[in-house]
């Protein structure tokens, strides 16, 4: 990758790097990264001057992430990386206006569980505002998946995990008074797994 792109946008998911080239985001203030891992993709929100906040239940990821903006974006308050769940954060109702959430909630442990962490994005996301979300599905794969139980499935390159398909994708955006802002996007990655982009926009 070029290094200007890299010093500017970290290694961004191909996928929210897109949505910046649209100007998706250029309304946003406030940013939520749900189960933000080292950081990779509040990069660039952290050096342009949005308000970012980052949560993960690793405390070592959190912080990495309070290194990485120390150097990035000295200007941002370190209370706003937490340790927390992504099911019971400590934000307030309609506190964000986008919430990402990249490879976080096909590590659901059930139904129940993915439920919660969805909703609690939900939540904190203000109407109008904008959420993103990469998981794992089983579209295009379907007949290469082994169920093993609670909506967990066996995937081809060994792991195991909760997986989504288009209707009930298409279920929880009517469901939570969403619309789709994007189209539903997979990309089978060699018949190992399939990566869903799922991007609605609270009504």
């Amino acid at each position: 990758m070029n290094k200007e792109i890299l010093e500017s946008f970290g290694n961004i998911d191909i996928y929210l790097f897109d949505q910046l080239l649209k100007g998706r985001f250029d309304s946003c203030t406030r940013v939520l990264d749900v189960g933000c891992g080292g950081g990779r993709n509040i990069v660039y929100f952290l050096q342009n001057n949005f308000d970012v906040f980052a949560v993960d239940a690793d405390a070592g990821a959190i912080e990495a992430v309070k290194s990485m903006a120390r150097q990035v974006a000295p200007h941002t308050s370190q209370e706003n990386f937490i340790v927390a769940n992504a099911e019971d954060m400590p934000f307030d109702d309609a506190s964000f206006d986008l919430v990402i959430c990249s490879a976080v909630l096909h590590f659901a442990k059930n139904k129940a569980h993915f439920e919660d962490m969805l909703r609690s994005a939900w939540r904190v996301l203000k109407p109008g505002g904008y959420f993103f979300a990469r998981l794992a599905s089983d579209i295009g794969i379907e007949d290469l998946v082994q169920s093993k139980n609670n909506g967990r499935y066996l995937l081809t390159d060994g792991t195991t995990r909760y997986l989504v398909n288009q209707d009930a994708l298409e279920h929880y955006t009517q469901e939570l008074n969403g619309e789709l802002y994007e189209p539903i996007k997979t990309t089978v990655v060699g018949d190992l797994r399939a990566m869903t982009t799922w991007c609605v926009r609270k009504k």
